[in-house]
């Protein structure tokens, strides 16, 4: 193993863990900014107002994406294992 396939092997897995993480950071993103905004336009300054819209955004997101995001988990995985004879030997 030589540091080239340690760097291709942490290349790989810093972008699936973007590309999984992705989407639910984006659409915890865009929901923390409409519930701001709608904050600043009310003046209603609670703290905790945005966690409910946070939290169902990311679960509807869960279940639209959550098959495709597994999907990529366990390709990577399958890959991962697979080349496991040829970063040893």
């Amino acid at each position: 193993m030589n540091s080239q396939t340690v760097l291709n092997l942490g290349q790989a897995a810093l972008e699936v863990m973007l590309m999984v993480s992705g989407p639910l950071l984006v659409v915890a993103l865009i929901v923390g900014l409409l519930v701001s905004i709608l904050q600043a336009a009310t003046q209603i300054n609670e703290m905790t107002l945005s966690f409910i819209p946070k939290i169902l955004g990311i679960f509807a997101t869960l279940l639209l994406l959550g098959p495709w995001m597994l999907a990529t988990l366990v390709d990577y995985t399958q890959r991962l294992i697979m080349s496991i004879p040829t970063v040893i030997g």
